[in-house]
């Protein structure tokens, strides 16, 4: 990693506001000191910002790193066909070391398409999740994924291990929350469970909801009451909490989103490829909800690429309401960064401001796709592709600059993974 210290000379950049400046961006420890107009700098490292766009670094709410193993491995299926007939049945047979390598390869992808906080639920091993959290540079938000019925205990014993030995770890990078998977994978007594050692602790939760209409019909059918009324009963609300997709919402359950603060993390890719349906975006956003972006998991999207999630809100959301004025880019961008950040509990993390940590990414505006350049915001949402990620910078440190990887060998770790996936699969 090249150390902090710099400025980020003559760069277009995406204020808070949704508007585009052109200034200088500088750099000390790990936080933007200083943000200038002057024509000429003086600084020990300068970054040359002419022809590139800096925004905050993409938070992705919701993904399983891991699963990069499985990236293709079963696609074109209805979600719990897919999940207890292929993807459950492999991930028993998944390591310690595939834990690790599937970890580290998605890293490298997310780098190279300007992610810089990635909100990571899987089963087992999460230690080394974190290990490869700490070797990239990137922040992770990461929880134990919880089944509340065989092994649920030990299950969430080890979500309780993770919390105390690497809750702040990686000089702060590291955020641990509880992870209950859904409620048809964790009946309301054992939600309960995880709510009081998640408020012993202080802990958040990360958990998926409403995901499709057979979740809600099973719920109400064994429940009497949807997914939202009845976790919202066992007290696990009560805990700040991150929900992931939320497909299929009735206005109660927004009421108590809004009520809860439940912040929510839309993934578009994933529920289109599923055919999930459509998160209600524009209502919740008009309720006052957070809401954020994930890719979910490399074998139901199948990237991790954050920009192509930030497109399809966008146009996703005029679909669904056909009205063209919903979700502009600029928003579309708020909730890909800052809205993101506030979703898996950053604090001063999504803004290109004073104060707030150095998460950066420079992008190339040298490409065709940039061209005419009337707004650079507009055009990295609806024209650029992830490729154009020049420079990433997370803490104040470069993780990749010029598209080369400062912290992660690339080769070596396609050449690892590739006998992992190889190994598991049999393919």
């Amino acid at each position: 990693m090249i150390q902090n210290d710099f400025v980020i000379h003559d760069v277009k950049f995406l204020k808070p506001d949704g508007e585009v400046d052109t200034a200088n961006i500088f750099v000390t420890g790990d936080k933007i000191s200083a943000i200038t107009h002057d024509d000429e700098v003086t600084a020990e490292k300068i970054i040359d910002g002419r022809n590139k766009f800096a925004t905050p670094g993409f938070v992705n709410a919701h993904t399983h790193a891991s699963m990069t193993l499985l990236r293709s491995y079963s696609d074109d299926k209805a979600l719990m066909d897919w999940l207890q007939k292929d993807i459950w049945p492999i991930e028993d047979k998944m390591t310690r070391h595939d834990i690790y390598i599937g970890a580290k390869l998605a890293a490298v992808e997310m780098i190279r398409s300007g992610t810089t906080a990635f909100a990571d639920m899987y089963g087992p091993c999460m230690d080394e999740v974190a290990k490869v959290v700490d070797e990239s540079g990137l922040r992770g938000i990461l929880s134990q994924g919880l089944i509340g019925f065989a092994d649920g205990d030990k299950k969430l014993a080890s979500n309780i291990d993770l919390y105390k030995n690497f809750h702040g770890a990686a000089d702060g990078r590291i955020t641990i929350m509880f992870g209950p998977h859904a409620i048809y994978t964790c009946p309301p007594d054992y939600l309960r469970k995880v709510a009081t050692e998640a408020g012993k602790l202080g802990a958040e939760i990360h958990m998926h909801m409403n995901e499709t209409q057979t979740e809600i019909d099973d719920c109400v059918k064994n429940y009497g009451k949807r997914p939202f009324e009845v976790v919202a009963e066992t007290g696990l609300f009560d805990t700040r909490t991150l929900a992931a997709h939320c497909v299929w919402l009735s206005d109660d359950e927004i009421k108590i989103i809004r009520d809860k603060k439940i912040r929510v993390a839309h993934n578009p890719g994933s529920n289109m490829k599923l055919a999930s349906g459509i998160c209600p975006v524009t209502k919740l956003l008009r309720e006052g909800v957070t809401v954020a972006l994930g890719t979910d998991g490399a074998a139901s999207n199948n990237n991790l690429d954050m920009l192509e999630e930030i497109r399809l809100a966008a146009l996703l959301a005029k679909v669904d309401t056909l009205d063209p004025l919903t979700v502009p880019a600029s928003q579309a961008l708020q909730m890909a960064t800052e809205f993101g950040a506030a979703a898996v509990g950053l604090k001063n993390v999504g803004r290109l401001e004073v104060g707030y940590q150095a998460d950066i990414v420079l992008w190339n505006m040298r490409g065709v796709d940039w061209q005419p350049n009337y707004n650079p915001a507009s055009l990295l949402v609806y024209s650029a592709n992830s490729a154009a990620a020049d420079t990433v910078i997370v803490d104040g440190k470069i993780l990749m600059q010029n598209r080369e990887l400062k912290t992660l060998d690339e080769e070596k770790i396609i050449s690892e993974f590739t006998a992992c996936a190889n190994r598991l699969t049999g393919k």
